[in-house]
């Protein structure tokens, strides 16, 4: 195992599958990082900022997302979405994305495998911090993944398929991956 972070991604839109699929990894022992705008919308007030102020919204997620960035440890860690869902999220709200989070996604690179959850209609519910409609939801994966290929990133979409079979696909990946040589 590396001495350096290798840090891996998990993205797509809401209800696609990732916190799920998180959470199976991390019972395979694997270092994992929660999604941080789940956790700003459960903090009073956060549904309120997300809806009346999406930019001060997206510098929170920034925030949140450069500690646990600056958290991880020597080897693999997995993050459910990253700096360029940020992006996506205020280009999805016509929002111009500002100089810091911009040079976020160009300075702090993930140099693991991004896997894309693609919207999937069979696993997709509501909850009380996912509100969008399905329509919303799609666009928003559509978003998020057209934010990470700007940024220059290669997306490994997960199959639409059981927990048990995307974890065998992400931790396929992950070994081939982690036994190619780092520059």
């Amino acid at each position: 195992m590396s001495d350096l972070p290798v840090r891996a991604v998990i993205t797509g839109g809401p209800g696609a599958g990732k916190s799920t699929l998180l959470a199976a990894l991390a019972r395979q022992g694997i270092v994992t990082f929660p999604e941080v705008a789940r956790a700003i919308l459960k903090a009073p007030g956060g549904m309120d900022l997300r809806a009346q102020q999406p930019e001060q919204f997206a510098l929170a997620m920034l925030e949140a997302e450069l500690s646990a960035w600056h958290a991880a440890p020597a080897g693999l860690s997995i993050y459910d979405r990253g700096f360029p869902d940020i992006a996506g999220f205020l280009n999805l709200e016509g929002r111009p994305v500002p100089a810091s989070i911009d040079q976020a996604c160009r300075m702090r690179r993930y140099n693991g495998p991004v896997f894309h959850a693609p919207p999937w209609r069979a696993i997709y519910a509501q909850d009380a911090e996912r509100t969008q409609s399905w329509q919303e939801a799609q666009a928003s994966g559509l978003a998020v993944a057209q934010a990470w290929r700007a940024y220059g990133y290669r997306l490994i979409e997960l199959p639409r398929t059981s927990v048990d079979a995307r974890l065998a696909f992400v931790m396929e990946h992950l070994a081939a991956d982690l036994a190619s040589p780092r520059g």
